[in-house]
């Protein structure tokens, strides 16, 4: 008997309304460069275990490192739960579960690399980066594999193994009159797909361009956000609109706008948890629900939400298969209690080139990268971010010069209003302890800029 199996039966025994065990077993790999060297290479291996009851409709949850641990938590769990708050609404955990399998999310190669060929991997990085015009070279890489196992009392058992490679450049110069950096980032599901070289390449080319940057007048312009920076939108203002328990809370900046028009016709945004090679991709969701494509915007009509079990039985509505027990750097944790997310948050890709973005733009900026991009009225929609590395001044259809930092304060719906173009480059895209997504570069007009 497993030790899913023997929790499962020892929380029967006490009679115990509803549990769910979570046991994810993972190994990192982290390759960390600094100084244009490999600076250090660590391995961990995590196997720990998540329990949630649900106990007259009081929900506890408690975690443990080992199975010896696990019937001492459950323990622990229920006597918590006579101190908490009923749940009425709450109805019942998966009974049953079917999916097809994915392509694209698990590498055999992947699961059993080396350290040593992994360090290869970071050398690469670092050598398609080298330049006599780049002074220094930072970053680092991820491998992470994993053993995701979810049952529960209601008969649910699932097993999904996963496998993930994510790598990011940092390449800095001091030609010129100021300090200035590029940036490169490439993850995806399997080795075969991993291009080091590009992301070598990537961070060289826009350090390089970015030398001796010209001022940036504070004013209104046309912005080209290239994928990486799209991300930083995504993740960090665009995405929590659309969860359900902030929309119906009246948090969301769309939460007046259901089924009417928030974003320009050719804009639509999906949470696609099926696509080959997406961070986010599986087949079901951390509670046991089976995954599918969710649109939340449709050609400018704002259509659905995302959410889990617990936010939809409040409102009486079905899960979307959105519960997630995000793990760092990528994959999935042992925690005990889900949030509410999206797997792969994509824009669907539009028909321009980024060449043809450039050519139709009159006064405007190419911004490659954001920083300290934040909500700053989440219900009105105001953000603010600044452009800090790959900005490029475009004057009559012509990259003039780059361009220097400077700080956006702008406001979500008329950013989507205001969308003229959406590209055909779309990336996978992951930022720091965030949202994976998956992007073109999008073309806003009207965007004021303060200089920096």
């Amino acid at each position: 008997m497993s030790a899913l199996d023997k929790a499962l039966d020892y929380s029967r025994r006490l009679k115990i309304d509803e549990c769910e065990i979570i046991f994810v077993k993972r190994k990192i790999t982290t390759v960390r460069i600094t100084d244009s060297e490999i600076f250090e290479l660590k391995t961990n291996l995590d196997e720990s275990y998540g329990i949630r009851l649900i106990h007259n409709k009081k929900i506890s949850s408690i975690q443990a490192s080992n199975e010896k641990e696990i019937n001492k938590s459950i323990d622990d769990s229920l006597k918590i739960s006579s101190n908490l708050k009923l749940r009425e609404f709450w109805k019942s955990l998966p009974h049953e579960l079917r999916t097809n399998r994915l392509e694209g999310v698990y590498d055999k190669k992947l699961d059993e690399i080396s350290g040593s060929e992994i360090t290869d991997i970071a050398q690469n990085m670092i050598n398609c980066t080298l330049d006599n015009k780049i002074n220094t070279i930072s970053g680092s890489i991820n491998v992470v594999s994993e053993k995701f196992q979810i049952a529960n009392t209601n008969g649910l058992s699932a097993i999904d193994k996963g496998t993930y490679i994510s790598g990011i450049i940092n390449a800095d110069s001091e030609i010129g009159g100021s300090e200035v950096s590029g940036i490169g980032q490439g993850c995806c599901r399997t080795l075969e797909k991993f291009s080091s070289q590009q992301i070598g390449n990537d961070a060289k080319i826009m350090c390089i361009d970015s030398i001796n940057p010209q001022k940036c007048e504070t004013g209104e312009y046309t912005i080209i956000f290239e994928p990486y920076s799209v991300g930083e939108l995504l993740a960090f203002v665009v995405a929590a609109n659309f969860n359900f328990k902030t929309y119906s809370e009246k948090r969301s900046c769309f939460s007046n706008n259901f089924e009417e028009k928030i974003a320009d016709d050719e804009f639509s945004l999906i949470d696609n948890p099926h696509i080959s090679q997406g961070i986010g991709s599986k087949p079901f969701d951390d509670e046991g629900v089976k995954t599918q494509i969710n649109t939340y915007v449709d050609k400018g009509i704002f259509t659905d939400t995302y959410r889990n079990l617990f936010d939809s039985f409040k409102e009486n509505i079905e899960s979307t298969g959105n519960a997630s027990r995000p793990g760092s750097p990528m994959g999935r944790s042992s925690e005990s209690i889900p949030i509410s997310i999206p797997h792969n948050l994509q824009i669907k890709s539009g028909s321009a080139s980024q060449e043809d973005m450039i050519k139709d733009t009159r006064h405007g900026l190419l911004v490659g990268r954001l920083w300290y991009t934040y909500a700053v009225n989440p219900i009105k929609g105001d953000f603010s971010c600044t452009a800090r590395s790959g900005i490029r001044l475009i004057e009559n259809g012509k990259i003039k010069n780059p361009g220097k930092s400077v700080r956006i304060i702008h406001n979500l719906p008329k950013l989507l209003q205001n969308i003229s173009a959406i590209g055909n480059n779309q990336k996978n895209v992951l930022q720091w302890a965030s949202l994976p997504s998956i992007t073109p570069s999008i073309k806003v007009e009207k965007i004021k800029v303060n200089s920096i």
